[in-house]
Formats: C-alpha cells, structure tokens, sequence
C-alpha cells in the first residue's frame, strides 16, 4: 500500500476540497481511511477528521526531519485501508531558498506517494497539456500518477481539457465541473476550522464528498494505492525504518494542562504524543467554558482564533483569574502565538479591546494585515522552559496579532529565509515562555523533555534523552 498525494499546479486550484472529497468518499466505501497533510498548516487536518473520523497527521521535513517524516507516516497509517496526503501550495513549492525542500514532492518522496495533481482548468483549454507535460518532466523520481480538472464550465469545456491531457499523456482521473457551493470558507489565517455541530458546515462537507464520488475514479485512485509494490518495498525496504528519535518514558506521569476549544485548537497530533512519551499525562480544558485551570503542574497554551472569541474569553473571568494567579505561583507555562495572545492584558481589535487573562505585562492588538508568515529558526536569548541559552529551535510563523515587546525579556532572535537578519521577539521570564513560534515537539524531543521535566521540578532533564 503506497499513499495518495493530492497535490496542486499552485495555490487555491482546490486540493484541499479534492483532498477532503477523496477521503470521505473512500470512507463511504467502508474504508478506514489514514489522514495526513504535508507542511505545518493546522486548519486541513481538521476537515479530514470530519470526514474521516481519524485524526490527521502533519508531515513536515522543517519542523521536524525526514526520519521523523516517515515514522509519523508508518504509526498513522498502521491499521488503515487506504492512506490519503493533502499537499500544500504547488507540488513543487517548499521552503523559500531551500530547492525542494519542504515541499510537497518531497513528501511524496519520503513516503513513496502516487500523486495526483489538481489542476483548475476554468482559464485553460488546450494549454493544458504543455502544463501537465511541464509537471510530469520536472522531476521524474516523483511519481504523478494522473490529474483531477477541477472548475470545468461545460461538458463541451469538459471533452477540451480531456484531449489536452491526452496530448500531454497525463491520465485523467476526475474532471470536476464548476460549482459555487462547496467551496470552503475563509477568514484571516486561511481556510475556516472545521466546526463539530454546524448543519450548516457539516452538509457543505457532504456536498463536497458528494461531488467527488461522482466526478472522480474512485476504482482507479485504489487501484494507485494498492498497486506499485516495487516502489512500497523501495521506500520501505523490509519495512526496516529509521525511528524518530523521542524521549524514554518517564515513570511518574506530569499533568499538563492543554487549552483545547473553538478558540485553542492549534496543535499537531504527534507533538502531543511526544509530550505525551516525555513523560506527560494531558489534561484538556476550555478557556473559553471551564471556570478555572484543571490541577496541573504545567500548562500549554497552543494557538488558534483567541481574537474571535475574545468577548467570550474576557467574559469568562474566572478561568483568566485563575491562570493568571498559578502563572504567578510560577506554574511553568508554554504559550504559543495564539496562546500568547491570551496571556496578554488585553487585545485590541477594530477599535475596541477586550480583557484578557494579564499574565504578561503586554497588549496585543490585530493590526489589520498579515505580519508574519513562514518557517523561522529561533535562536534562545536566554535559559528558558524549552531551550538552554543560545541552543536552536526550528518553528513556524502565522499571526495577523503585533505586540510590543520588553527588551529585557525577549525569548528569541528568530531567523527566516523571507528576511536579512534576525528578529527579536517572545517573552522569557522564569517558568513562563510565550510566542508567536509555533513548534513540534515530534522534531524537538529534547525540548519536550526540558518542559516537561521543568513541570516535574526536575533538574538536568536533556539528560533524560536518548541520543
């Protein structure tokens, strides 16, 4: 068995209602169906639990490395009928100066993937085919399997795109008409979340699965994922891997505290499980709902939309009562991007602010546009819960929120491939770390190992890690 790779001619031709369609298609089937999504992007793996009913997992050679890439590959899809990889950006799109690193195609690679390109044809016709003969002679070790037309105007539009990838030799393995009510919604940080209990979202997933099943061949996708042994026992030779390296188990378990609501959801599946492997018991709860933080010796603010639901999270002053004050105890805290936000004394949007819980003594507002975007690597100023002086980290960056900054309890001097020079930025201050860098401990087990140990009032915990 060999992956699905849907992937795109470029950005916004559709992969992820294609990618999205396919799984729930396959799942209608009676397929237990194995959900992944190349690159660090929170918001896709949310429509494939949906439609899918098991979680997503991101693959991702940056934040965490390519034996790691084909251990999270090899646990999620262990069970699982049929796997199916969501791409990101074009197929050969990766990090910016890094070739093909990060990219799509090189998730394809690792994993032995057949891929599909998504292809939206509602301004092409017969240059199609150079297009498709472009894609398939760019890099021969990628194994495109066949396209999916997406946005056909016509049955007549329909037959002129067939024959342009006939010229091209590309096999056709869906034509998608143009429909205006199945695509995805979005807001400032992409696509909307999926959203458990909306009829609304929930029928738009269906016409989406609906659409697919009709337009694509389903019969011949599996054959694609079912075929190819010689390339399966070439990427998995024996089915000997290289294991991520992840911290021993610790004996006594550390309860850490999780925010996951509408609000915090922002948080890679194997990320939690290494956590989970440093030695933590997890304990999930509600900014938004729960009146005060569950008993925990940590607490893990992840990102997510905290500026959406901010009368809400102000609203509920008990639970920011109640973080602030153990924040003040000297809890150790890891805060991320949208987390961070929360910590914050107040935010302000459009003109209006709203209180929040004061654990940091900075206000956050939404300044309108985006101000960061990309993979940085964020360099330690000082000791901190994750990273000793000067040690490295590799994260990733998404935020629409600008905060002014201490200098004296900056955290990182955070490096990207997108600007000259580093950038300042975060808050280190005793047990508590918070910024916009987004992380995966999956890629950073030492760094997991340091906070959950600094939790457990553990001293030298990096020795804890196997090298």
């Amino acid at each position: 068995m060999i992956p699905l790779v849907i992937a795109g001619s470029a950005s916004g031709v559709g992969k992820t209602t294609v990618a999205t369609g396919v799984m729930g298609a396959l799942r209608r089937r009676g397929l237990k169906v194995a959900p992944f999504k190349s690159g660090p992007d929170y918001i896709d793996p949310g429509y494939h639990l949906a439609v899918t009913g098991q979680p997503s997992r991101n693959l991702d050679t940056w934040l965490t490395s390519a034996a790691a890439v084909r251990d999270i590959y090899r646990r999620g899809s262990a069970g699982g009928d049929v796997s199916v990889i969501e791409g990101a950006m074009g197929l050969f799109d990766g990090r910016n100066g890094g070739g093909g690193s990060c990219s799509t195609a090189e998730i394809a690679q690792l994993t032995g993937g057949a891929v599909v390109l998504v292809v939206d044809c509602s301004r092409l016709a017969r240059s199609l085919a150079p297009v498709l003969a472009g894609f398939a002679a760019f890099d021969r070790d990628v194994n495109l399997a066949g396209a999916v037309l997406n946005n056909a105007g016509s049955a007549g539009h329909a037959r002129a795109l067939k024959d342009a990838a006939r010229e091209a030799g590309m096999p056709v393995l869906g034509v998608l008409p143009r429909r205006d009510d199945i695509g995805l919604p979005s807001r400032h940080l992409g696509l909307l979340q999926a959203e458990k209990g909306n009829a609304e979202f929930e029928e738009r997933l269906e016409r989406i699965v609906d659409h697919i099943e009709e337009n694509t061949d389903l019969d011949r996708l599996l054959e694609l994922a079912r075929s190819d042994a010689a390339i399966a026992e070439a990427v998995w030779p024996q089915k000997a891997m290289s294991e991520t390296v992840r911290p021993e188990t610790a004996p006594a378990r550390v309860r850490i505290a999780v925010a996951r609501d509408e609000a915090f959801s922002f948080y890679y599946v194997d990320s939690l499980e290494a956590l989970e492997a440093a030695g933590a018991e997890l304990i999930y709860f509600s900014p938004l709902r729960d009146t005060e933080l569950p008993a925990c010796e940590g607490l893990y603010l992840g990102g997510g939309y905290p500026e959406l639901f901010a009368g809400e999270l102000e609203a509920n002053s008990s639970m920011r009562r109640s973080v602030a004050a153990a924040i003040g105890e000297g809890l150790p805290t890891y805060a991320e991007c949208g987390g961070l936000v929360y910590l914050c004394r107040e935010v302000s949007i459009e003109g209006g602010s709203h209180r929040l819980a004061g654990a940091l003594p900075l206000e956050a507002r939404m300044a309108g546009k985006r101000q960061a975007l990309g993979y940085v690597e964020a360099a330690a100023r000082k000791n901190n819960l994750l990273l000793a002086a000067g040690a490295r980290i590799r994260g990733h960056e998404f935020h629409w929120s600008a905060i002014e900054w201490r200098p004296e309890d900056l955290a990182y001097e955070c490096f990207s491939s997108r600007e000259s020079g580093g950038k300042a930025e975060g808050f280190a201050a005793g047990n508590l770390l918070a910024s916009y860098v987004h992380v995966h401990f999956t890629g950073n087990p030492a760094a997991a190992a340091r906070f959950v140990g600094a939790c457990a009032g553990v001293e030298g915990v990096a020795s804890r890690v196997r090298t």
